[in-house]
């Protein structure tokens, strides 16, 4: 029965497997925003931990929203299979250098999407998408401050207590 309402959607396949495509981009962040927390977790950054585990979880919840939204418009959603993340980073900045990329591609995959729904006229999808759009705005400012932190904040024993506890802040101000 829902493969013959399927026929009746107005999403269109290219958008449909671009949204699963997207799918599978949040589950894969989300995943290594896990991963960065429980290397936090393991070498003493407990604060930044708890912001990273924030992160993995609002990440899960853009894919859950996603893959919603694919299935209220008729389409078939599709669980994403997740690749092994890195585990192991070399320095607490290093972590958060692999936050902002991950961030900027995220960007770049739902610029990607938001210019297919206006090529197919997807008005629907694109309104959709454009709140990822803002929240996309959000998320690499926040990667960048961290980093910036870094800039200000020595790496040393101190200063990593220190930076533990302001990158945690970031979001919240």
């Amino acid at each position: 029965m829902k493969d013959l309402a399927r026929l009746r959607t107005s999403l269109k396949e290219e958008i449909e497997i671009a949204l699963n495509g997207q799918v599978k981009t949040e589950a894969e962040a989300s995943s290594k925003y896990l991963a960065m927390a429980s290397w936090c977790d393991r070498n003493g950054y407990e604060k930044c931990a708890g912001y990273l585990y924030k992160q993995s979880e609002e990440e899960r919840e853009h894919m859950m929203k996603i893959f919603k939204f694919i299935s209220d418009m008729g389409g078939t959603a599709i669980t994403p299979e997740v690749p092994a993340v890195q585990l192991e980073f070399p320095s607490f900045k290093n972590v958060f250098e692999v936050a902002l990329e991950n961030e900027i591609a995220v960007t770049l995959s739902v610029n990607r999407i938001v210019g297919k729904c206006r090529r197919e006229d997807d008005y629907a999808t694109e309104s959709f998408m454009m709140g990822f759009v803002k929240e996309q705005m959000e998320e690499e400012e926040n990667a960048r401050r961290a980093l910036e932190l870094f800039d200000l904040i020595e790496e040393t024993s101190t200063g990593k207590f220190v930076l533990d506890k302001e990158i945690a802040k970031i979001g919240n101000e």
